[in-house]
């Protein structure tokens, strides 16, 4: 299969990036970061999440930081909304303020979804449904996460036929897109490649997208190995920011600016400017007092002087 023209990114860091910062952000640094993301020409951003303070403290300020950003004409903006409860506070602004579109999430392992969210896949799934239905009722679009679909911290590697029927439960429940992630970063090619042969056994190739974790530097041969496959769409997180709290020793996702080297370099469109997603991935970078994770931005950098 020929390589797509043209690839979509939503860039996750202003959630799932900055979730797990120990040092609290304020909810200017975020607003401003969502901005410059959106000058940058990310068309797709994952702006925050509506759970419960006592589990990530990082979020608690998701109705300041909705209602703070300055809103574009072809920009979607996500949020992750866990339960109903989540839901129903996402959507308690005014409807200026409400998200484009939900995110839910579930495992492809069972042992990873009761550590995650204390329940099994089934009960998760009951969990999500609910909010699935309320969010389509009003119109807002649902996106589905499934995670550790090639490896799980726990068990081990996962198989395709987990990640299937996880994908079939997605459906079932009205998902109507799903991103395959590889939450630890274990991935290699042939193995996501299988998996989203899985998933693609329930979505069309429209409503499936990639999300790669740069744990063993695998991230950009995965990105590719999915668009061989005709896969278009693809999170990732500025500066490489972002793990996961819940696998030992997994790094962030991968670099968006990274990514649009990538793409770029092989004559791919994004829409993107990539000096000014380097310079969005600076600001967060300086505020955070740490270096930059992407590749590109630190050559680019470096030739800044």
């Amino acid at each position: 299969m020929s390589l797509p023209t043209r690839v979509k990114l939503v860039d996750v860091g202003p959630r799932d990036g900055l979730q797990n910062e120990k040092q609290t952000v304020p909810a200017a640094i975020k607003i401003e970061l969502v901005q410059r993301l959106q000058e940058a020409g990310l068309r797709e951003i994952e702006v925050t999440s509506f759970v419960s303070p006592k589990w990530v403290p990082q979020m608690a300020d998701n109705r300041e930081v909705m209602a703070g950003i300055v809103r574009r004409p072809g920009v979607r903006y996500s949020v992750l909304t866990p339960n109903l409860q989540g839901f129903e506070a996402a959507v308690a602004a005014p409807r200026a303020q409400w998200p484009d579109e939900i995110v839910v999430f579930a495992a492809a392992s069972e042992s990873f979804s009761q550590r995650n969210i204390n329940c099994s896949i089934a009960q998760s799934m009951e969990r999500f449904r609910p909010v699935v239905q309320a969010a389509r009722d009003k119109g807002i679009y649902v996106r589905g996460a499934m995670s550790c679909v090639v490896g799980c911290p726990i068990e081990g590697e996962v198989a395709p036929r987990q990640v299937a029927q996880l994908a079939a439960l997605m459906k079932d429940i009205g998902v109507q897109h799903v991103g395959v992630a590889d939450t630890i970063g274990v991935g290699t090619p042939t193995k996501v490649q299988r998996a989203l042969e899985a998933t693609l056994q329930h979505y069309g190739i429209n409503d499936v997208s990639g999300h790669f974790h740069d744990t063993y530097g695998q991230a950009l041969a995965n990105t590719l190995a999915s668009m061989e496959m005709g896969v278009w769409q693809f999170d990732a997180s500025v500066a490489g920011l972002g793990g996961c709290p819940f696998a030992k020793g997994a790094t962030g996702n991968v670099a968006t600016e990274d990514v649009v080297y990538l793409l770029h370099g092989m004559g791919i469109e994004t829409g993107i400017d990539l000096d000014k997603l380097i310079d969005a991935g600076m600001f967060i970078s300086d505020y955070l007092q740490r270096k930059t994770g992407s590749r590109a931005a630190t050559a680019v950098l470096s030739k800044r002087g």
